[in-house]
């Protein structure tokens, strides 16, 4: 059998618990040869799916990544927030004043001025 081993197929083959060390038993697959230049080098195939610590712990570092770039993004949408409620005010009072200015033009031309 050549190619890569699914850790539950081992499992299942050799009778193993899910506690017991599948790379033990993929020796059964192991091959030996002689390089070229007369070493002697064997080969296994690759357990798919195998469940390692270093696999937990790159696990852990990506759900650790997206909880930091969820709080991040809750952080600046927060600080937008907080921009564009100040933008609407200033742009309320800049408004606000404008339409002052015109009722007050608009009010001392209407009104005729005693001059006498």
């Amino acid at each position: 059998m050549r190619g890569p081993k699914r850790g539950s197929k081992i499992r299942k083959l050799f009778n193993l618990s899910k506690e017991d060390d599948v790379r033990e038993y993929v020796n059964t697959y192991r091959r030996t040869f002689t390089t070229k230049s007369g070493k002697k080098v064997s080969k296994a195939p690759k357990i798919q799916r195998l469940v390692t610590p270093l696999t937990l712990q790159r696990k852990r570092a990506r759900i650790a990544d997206k909880k930091k770039r969820i709080v991040k993004a809750k952080a600046e949408a927060a600080e937008y927030q907080k921009l564009l409620a100040t933008r609407l005010k200033e742009q309320r009072e800049r408004r606000s004043e404008r339409l002052a200015k015109k009722r007050y033009g608009l009010s001392a031309a209407s009104k005729p001025s005693v001059a006498a």
